[in-house]
């Protein structure tokens, strides 16, 4: 600063012979300055043609990974004196894959196009499915109210322009009427404002609860729920997208309906009520609503070519924020696992990184919606008050009215047009301010429907993808290259996989048999497992499967349950009986429901189902016998509802899944390590009990003391090979 002074001095005492002095230098300095930070501000937020902006976006990516990087380097040489070297490592990982993906995948963009309008209609016959409708009356109920808040509006400002007019003429008695007219219009119009709000909400709560209802019954359709997690990898965090997502959307849709259809109601009689005011003057009816069309029409444009792709940037955000509460529930989901392993310090990594990429996702929008509110207030609060005040004065300027009484010299008549004016100009300036607010309005609505694109595009998608996983269609990112071998059992469409195979069920009950045909065992990420299996399975036929890991022992369960798809062959299986299952699947960590102990032995059974059985107390207190279960409902009552989770060590656990078995009684019981923490007693007297009903084993085990319940086995390599024979004798009395 002392340098930039002494230049100013030294130019100062040049330019004093031609009359300019150091404040002018200074002023000028100082818009110069003003001038040049104004045009780099403008420059930065004008869009770029669609020509540079993949060379733009490819630039910023670059810049992005590299000042990332630099930051990654300077945050490894922090961790390796902080023991965070981990960390930093991630992060590289995390922007390096980031940048490929933006690089090799041509991600869906959302914002105001053609496709936001078909997502939109869609997810509107959703929430108004048809005509007459509870939907249909809330929204002609609130367009009634937003109407008479509008005549409510305008019979308001003439009150206020009626009480300036008594005012100005001392009329104490038509001021007194009034101004009671004035209280009393506040009962109406304050009930009108709070049914308005009053309204939105019960829409909102309407339009989510139809929302809610249609993506949970995709959800838990043709076990919706396993395949979009599992099989499809479109998205990420359905549960955020079920609660969150859904509530946001239908807040923003209900929300925008009054932000839109107010504005246009109070515009359009606003504007009725100015020309019968400026008429009542004589004065040209059409000039002002003409320019305050040109003075909105050219700020709603430069707005628009100024205004930030609000539905990305919201989508981004919404996305990290899911990500960050997955990992919130991941954690509490294995907390057990990770505080044997003493992983705290990788998963408290992983919760940094990823609130930090939340955190810089909303600095940046907070940083694009400083620079565009600033440009907004400028035109909708001086630019608008601007117009305002020529529009007002237009009538009173060039209106014929003082004309003529200034040629005749009527001073008593022009003492009352004096009130008759002012009566116009605060009537009409409550006008303009409530005008001015619908447009603005209006125009900040812009930005409400660029986030309603986002929050649009992540709900229509999330119903597309359950609405595709139930019939089948699923997209996978993530593949095996040896899978795309021309010689593979899979055939690829568009770089997807394509399940060829069927499913045959069968009605014959007295020959109920598990038949596979050429069926290629196949995980969600293509691996070819095996590539052909042909297996019959007959009641009766208890069957051993042994391998080693990973060769596709539980997969084979997976397609027996109709988990997975079948990419070729075809499945023949027994359809299933009113009220008992062909197939029961037991795995080696069984599920504990929320509920009380009857609903843990009968589950996935209801209450009712039980009683349509006629299955009771005693019937559950014999199967907990039949488990070594029975101190259990000693000690608890049958209905009284605990964290079975919690309570039950894991042992308990597997019998009370066998329990379970019991209860339903199928044709086939699909056991994958469901005995692994049990006694060789207590496992064998179940697999006895299990025998006894009538109920075939397909069993996943390595422990040899099950052989002997078994009368087949089928044997997998881990090369893609298998063996299905009958079990001899030695291996059938095998201890």
């Amino acid at each position: 600063m002392a340098v930039l002074s002494k230049y100013i001095d030294r130019i100062d005492n040049k330019l004093k012979g031609i009359d300019i002095y150091k404040p002018t230098i200074s002023q000028a300095l100082v818009g110069a300055a003003l001038a040049a930070w104004t045009i780099k501000l403008f420059y930065s937020v004008l869009p770029r043609s669609d020509n540079n902006m993949s060379i733009d976006c490819e630039n910023n990516l670059k810049l992005a990974n590299i000042d990332k990087i630099k930051d990654s380097d300077i945050l490894t040489t922090n961790a390796v004196n902080n023991e965070d070297f981990s960390l930093a490592e991630a992060e590289k990982l995390v922007l390096e894959k980031q940048l490929k993906n933006k690089r090799n995948k041509d991600l869906f963009q959302p914002g105001l196009n053609n496709d936001f309008v078909k997502q939109l209609l869609k997810l509107l016959q959703i929430m108004i499915p048809k005509v007459m409708c509870y939907e249909t009356g809330l929204l002609a109920v609130h367009t009634l109210c937003l109407i008479s808040r509008t005549f409510l509006s305008i019979y308001v400002a003439a009150l206020e322009g009626a009480i300036v007019k008594y005012i100005v003429r001392k009329d104490l008695r038509q001021f007194t009427i009034v101004l009671l007219k004035w209280f009393g219009i506040a009962i109406p119009a304050t009930f009108i404002n709070s049914m308005i709000r009053f309204l939105e909400g019960k829409l909102s709560l309407s339009f989510r609860t139809r929302l809610v209802r249609h993506a949970y019954r995709l959800y838990f359709k043709n076990q919706n729920y396993y395949r979009v997690s599992n099989l499809d990898g479109r998205i990420e965090n359905a549960d955020h997208r079920l609660t969150e997502d859904i509530s946001i959307f239908a807040s923003s849709i209900a929300h925008l309906y009054s932000s839109l259809t107010k504005p246009c109601f109070d515009l359009m009689l606003i504007g009725l009520a100015l020309m019968r005011s400026s008429q009542r003057l004589k004065s040209n009816i059409l000039l002002g609503p003409a320019l305050s069309i040109i003075v909105i029409g050219l700020t709603a444009h430069i707005m628009r070519v100024l205004s930030p792709k609000f539905g990305q940037l919201v989508s981004e955000e919404a996305n990290r924020y899911g990500y960050l509460r997955h990992i919130h529930s991941r954690i509490i989901t294995n907390a057990e696992e990770i505080a044997f392993y003493g992983g705290h310090k990788v998963e408290l990594q992983q919760l940094r990184q990823a609130y930090n990429r939340l955190v810089n996702q909303m600095n940046y929008i907070f940083t694009q919606k400083l620079w565009f509110i600033m440009v907004e207030q400028f035109f909708m609060k001086y630019v608008w008050s601007g117009t305002g005040m020529v529009m007002v004065s237009l009538p009173i300027l060039m209106g014929s009215v003082k004309k003529r009484y200034r040629d005749r010299g009527m001073s008593g008549d022009m003492d009352s047009n004096v009130s008759e004016r002012t009566q116009y100009l605060t009537t009409a300036r409550n006008l303009l301010i409530s005008a001015a607010d619908a447009i603005e309005r209006m125009m900040t609505a812009y930005k409400e429907i660029v986030s309603l694109a986002g929050y649009t595009y992540r709900v229509a998608s999330m119903i597309q993808v359950f609405e595709e996983t139930a019939q089948g269609i699923y997209s996978k990112i993530t593949m095996s290259e040896d899978a795309r071998d021309e010689h593979s059992v899979i055939e690829f469409i568009n770089d997807q996989p394509v399940a060829k195979g069927r499913i045959v069920y069968s009605d014959n009950n007295d020959n109920a048999c598990i038949s596979l045909r050429s069926v290629p065992v196949v995980t969600p990420n293509c691996n070819v497992v095996v590539t052909c299996l042909n297996l019959s399975i007959k009641p009766g036929m208890h069957l051993l499967i042994t391998g080693p890991n990973g060769c596709g022992k539980s997969s084979l369960f997976r397609i027996l349950s109709g988990l997975w798809p079948i990419y070729a062959g075809e499945l023949c299986i027994p359809r299933a009986i009113e009220d008992k299952p062909c197939m029961f699947y037991i795995p080696q960590r069984p599920y504990m429901s929320i509920g009380s102990l009857c609903d843990q032995i009968i589950y996935p059974d209801t209450r009712e189902s039980m009683l349509r059985k006629g299955i009771n107390e005693n019937d559950l207190r014999n199967i907990l016998k039949m488990v070594s279960l029975e101190h259990i409902a000693q000690r608890d009552s049958f209905y009284v509802v605990r964290d079975w989770k919690d309570i039950l060590s894991g042992g308990e656990k597997q019998r009370m899944a066998i329990a379970r078995l019991f209860y339903h009684k199928p044709m086939y019981a699909l056991l994958d390590e469901c005995t692994s923490a049990l006694s060789v007693d207590i496992e064998s007297s179940i697999y006895e009990t299990v025998k006894n009903m009538g109920i075939t084993l397909l069993t996943i085990t390595h422990r040899p003391t099950l052989w002997k319940f078994h009368t087949h086995l089928l044997e997998f390599d881990g090369q893609g090979g298998w063996n299905f024979r009958p079990m001899e004798l030695p291996e059938y009395q095998r201890p």
